[in-house]
């Protein structure tokens, strides 16, 4: 398949200068805008996938895409809860800066959320020419003005809420599934309804340019409130995830059940990216999957059965077990087949790195707190290291370089790590290096004086 635009100014040509399937036509030099298919998993561990050394549970579609493109081992989100990370995804900008930096709850979920000033990525994409979609959980408000169709996605089919049940679409007692702005009834596994949304959607545009932010719900862990009476609250995979591991439909194993629900996931996102096969668009698409934050930890619920291995802790928190996550980048002919990256980025960085690909120009406005993460995904060090920052619920940390400094939930001295040589984070090297400690801290200061 062949989508060109034509680009008739000099300037327009400097700027995507460095976009791939350059062609030169008689009367005007021709480029071709790749396609962008951004997915993200829900609550996805560290170590819950086989590449990322998970021996168990099933995942090639992952793995496959591992090999086809850049695998990640210092990503990182912006936040470790699922609405917050989704409104840094699309915004490129801080919790502190967007004003958004706590779970929306039921009732907020139908409120306005993300304030309706900020701008999101299908909002750049579109003046480019891309057609826009969202498939799966928004979570980022949905009071009218705050709806997907209304912030620059041209389809969305999906929930409003942050969890709802993968068969009845229920949440917080209520039917939680939209196709557009309208409550919709449709029988089907979340995931595969999903995917089946993605892959008609690619099917409709192949000829033209397109965005397709794909944020599955799995495998966020079953919440009781969404049963109805007497209703186990199980891990919730369809038969043929079970059975691919000899796991029958009733099996009552919360682990057993876990690994079916990614392997779910798994198969979902194989069929989105066997339908870019299909249609011979994947050498003209960039492809970014990751999880939106670390799994949970939920001990005494019975739920604690994902993994952040080797990683401490997980979400909610920000050991890096809540806030460094498993992300893959595939994007042929520019970035090397089953290379390996260890460079620090974060989910900041995604919308530069969208608009730099699609050929759009960096705002000054709104400020954007991400950079064009192509050096990290070349596996090429800047030429000093970058510092990240969080912050969540009385947590504070910054990452920078090797080492990480953080400040715990209710402690009252921060801790200093070494992440090139204790990923766990078990040696505590505030006392032996004050100095970082102390540089650090006052970068977090500094950083966190710019916002109200």
């Amino acid at each position: 398949m062949h989508r060109t635009r034509l680009v008739k100014t000099g300037l327009i040509i400097i700027l995507l200068a460095g976009l791939p399937n350059l062609s030169f036509g008689k009367e005007a030099p021709q480029y071709r805008l790749p396609n962008i298919v951004l997915i993200t998993a829900d609550n996805l561990g560290y170590g819950d996938v086989g590449c990322y050394g998970n021996s168990t549970i099933k995942t090639p579609a992952m793995d496959r895409l591992a090999t086809q493109g850049v695998r990640c081992t210092s990503f990182y989100t912006a936040s470790p809860t699922c609405t917050v990370s989704r409104a840094t995804l699309l915004t490129g900008r801080y919790p502190q800066r967007i004003g958004l930096n706590h779970q929306l709850s039921a009732k907020q979920n139908l409120g306005i959320g993300l304030r309706q000033s900020e701008k999101l990525i299908p909002q750049y994409l579109k003046p480019l020419g891309y057609a826009t979609a969202c498939f799966g959980k928004w979570n980022i408000g949905f009071a009218p003005g705050s709806r997907p169709t209304e912030r620059g996605f041209d389809e969305f089919f999906g929930n409003a809420s942050g969890n709802f049940d993968y068969y009845t679409h229920i949440y917080a007692g209520r039917n939680d599934l939209y196709r557009g702005t309208e409550p919709v009834k449709v029988k089907g596994y979340s995931t595969d309804l999903f995917a089946d949304a993605a892959c008609d959607f690619i099917g409709r545009h192949a000829e033209s340019p397109f965005f397709l932010y794909l944020p599955f719900n799995a495998p966020h862990f079953p919440s009781a409130r969404n049963k109805g009476p007497g209703e186990p609250n199980i891990w919730q995979a369809p038969a043929t995830s079970l059975a691919a591991y000899g796991y029958a439909e009733d099996e009552a194993d919360p682990q057993k059940r876990y690994h079916a629900v990614v392997t779910a996931l798994d198969t979902g996102i194989d069929r989105v990216l066997k339908k870019l096969d299909a249609l011979q668009l994947t050498n003209d698409t960039l492809v970014i999957f990751y999880s939106d934050n670390g799994a949970f930890m939920l001990p005494g619920r019975g739920l604690e059965v994902a993994s952040n291995r080797p990683l401490r802790d997980g979400g909610i928190t920000l050991w890096e077990g809540g806030i460094r996550v498993p992300c893959i980048v595939r994007w042929p002919g520019r970035l090397k087949p089953g290379s390996l990256s260890d460079q620090p980025w974060i989910s900041l960085d995604i919308l530069p790195f969208i608009l730099a690909v699609a050929g759009g120009e960096r705002p000054e406005t709104p400020v954007l707190d991400g950079l064009d993460p192509l050096p990290e995904l070349r596996d090429e060090t800047r030429p000093s290291p970058r510092r990240f920052y969080w912050e969540f619920r009385g947590m504070q940390a910054v990452r920078e370089g090797r080492y990480k400094w953080i400040l715990p939930k209710r402690a009252k001295v921060a801790q200093l790590f070494d992440l090139s040589s204790d990923l766990s984070e078990t040696v505590d090297l505030a006392a032996t290096q004050p100095k970082v400690a102390d540089s650090l801290r006052r970068a977090f200061a500094e950083w966190r004086s710019q916002f109200p």
